[in-house]
C-alpha cells in the first residue's frame, strides 16, 4: 500500500483499530473471513470495497450480504 491515504468516513470500523478481521456472513449461508483489512480503506456503496494489508482489493456485493462481524486484530 505504500503511503497511500484514505479519506476518514469517520467509520465505526474505524474505532476496532488500523486493522480489523470480517468475517462476512452471506444470504445463501457461506461465510468468508477476511484478515488483514485496512479499516481506514473501506468505503461502501452497491459493493463495499477495502484494501488489506498485503495490497490485495476486495469488493463485495451489498445485496448478497446479511451481516459482517469485525474483531480488533493486534
Amino acid at each position: 500500500m505504500g503511503n497511500k491515504k484514505f479519506a476518514n468516513l469517520n467509520s465505526t470500523v474505524n474505532k476496532q483499530g488500523e486493522t480489523v478481521t470480517q468475517i462476512i456472513h452471506f444470504k445463501n449461508g457461506i461465510k468468508r473471513t477476511f484478515t488483514g483489512i485496512i479499516s481506514e480503506s473501506i468505503t461502501q456503496g452497491q459493493f463495499t470495497k477495502f484494501f488489506k494489508v498485503d495490497g490485495s482489493m476486495v469488493m463485495v456485493n451489498d445485496n448478497n450480504v446479511l451481516c459482517i462481524e469485525v474483531f480488533k486484530e493486534k
